[in-house]
């Protein structure tokens, strides 16, 4: 349905334009919506692609619908769940709108099983269709030679790449621990022989962030890498000697497997949904601690395993690139999409006409 902005466009001033956006939302969409809803046939499928569209749910609970469901993350900060995210007062009755909303589906798709456990675990009654289906990746991460992708990564940025380096991507979110990866390089390099830099690929560090850095025994080897097209985001992938992802959380965890299909071999946290996704493949390591005291000794033993990924012989880290490939060929966008599309029928086939 049309969800363009109406009263957003009046000429007011930009503190005011926060309520407009608010009105538009809750008022002018639902009532556009109702109004629209009388002419669509009974058998109209109504699709929400993400669980934070729950305040619209009402709209069509009686009629078939499906909602696909990405991550609670934000529910579980609400409640208070997760220390690593406080959520202030207005964000906790923001997020109990979306719960109120989304609480009255009844059909649901999650991106892992992680995502399917909590929405089953939210929810006040049990659904009639709870499904779960991978996200599917695109041909645009598959295994290139890494020689050649050190050296034009490295022309690209203007660092010596030839010897290898680790690699994280992602942004400055708190569940994506950008703080417990600089951590680990840290503890890692203070006991290895491997000079190796690392490559932050994604947004510029917070100044919490950068003064971290910059207090780093190694911080010229730590590079930021700011706004990296896809090409070179594959690149950084199929070059690396190790890619880190000891994430706190996710709702699924793209680019495990976007780096495993590049052919690199993946360290992250062992918990779901990250466990889900890099299968036997992955290397794992606990999730960092929450406070600071305890954070030092997390560092230090995962990086033992930083070490042990690095220093495997040439046939074992063949044996461990073949193995995330395969692993990666779970997430295929074609049969995820029939695996989809078979849910909606079926969601369908529940309602009478």
């Amino acid at each position: 349905m049309d969800a363009r902005a109406r009263v957003l466009r009046l000429p007011l001033p930009g503190a005011a334009q926060k309520w407009l956006g608010y009105l538009d939302q809750y008022l002018v969409f639902p009532a556009r919506v109702r109004r629209r809803l009388q002419g669509y046939p009974a058998n109209t499928l109504f699709v929400f692609t993400d669980q934070a569209q729950g305040p619209w749910v009402p709209l069509v609970a009686h009629r078939p619908h499906v909602i696909h469901c990405h991550d609670f993350m934000a529910q579980h900060s609400a409640m208070g769940r997760i220390p690593e995210n406080p959520t202030p007062w207005t964000g906790q009755q923001y997020q109990q709108l979306i719960y109120r909303g989304y609480s009255q589906g009844k059909n649901f798709i999650s991106v892992s099983e992680k995502t399917r456990k909590d929405l089953e675990q939210l929810l006040p009654e049990a659904p009639n269709t709870s499904e779960m289906v991978y996200n599917g990746m695109n041909n645009s991460f598959f295994p290139y030679d890494v020689s050649i992708a050190r050296q034009k990564l490295g022309l690209k940025l203007g660092v010596q790449l030839t010897p290898g380096y680790l690699l994280h991507v992602g942004g400055n979110q708190w569940y994506k621990n950008r703080l417990g990866v600089i951590e680990l390089y840290d503890a890692w390099r203070s006991v290895s022989n491997a000079a190796l830099p690392l490559l932050l690929v994604g947004a510029a560090l917070t100044p919490v962030l950068a003064n971290v850095v910059s207090q780093s025994l190694y911080k010229n080897d730590i590079h930021i890498i700011k706004g990296l097209d896809d090409e070179f985001v594959h690149l950084a992938y199929a070059g690396a000697s190790v890619f880190l992802f000891p994430s706190l959380a996710e709702g699924f965890g793209w680019p495990i497997a976007e780096a495993m299909a590049s052919g690199c071999p993946v360290i992250t946290t062992d918990e779901d949904p990250m466990t889900e996704v890099a299968g036997k493949a992955g290397f794992l390591i606990p999730r960092r601690p929450f406070h600071a005291a305890a954070s030092a000794q997390w560092a230090i033993e995962a990086a033992a395993v930083v070490e042990k990924v690095i220093s495997l012989t040439s046939q074992e880290r063949e044996a461990a690139i073949v193995a995330s490939r395969v692993n990666a060929q779970r997430f295929d966008s074609n049969k995820a999409l029939d695996r989809i599309e078979c849910i909606y029928e079926k969601v369908l086939q529940q309602f009478q006409y």
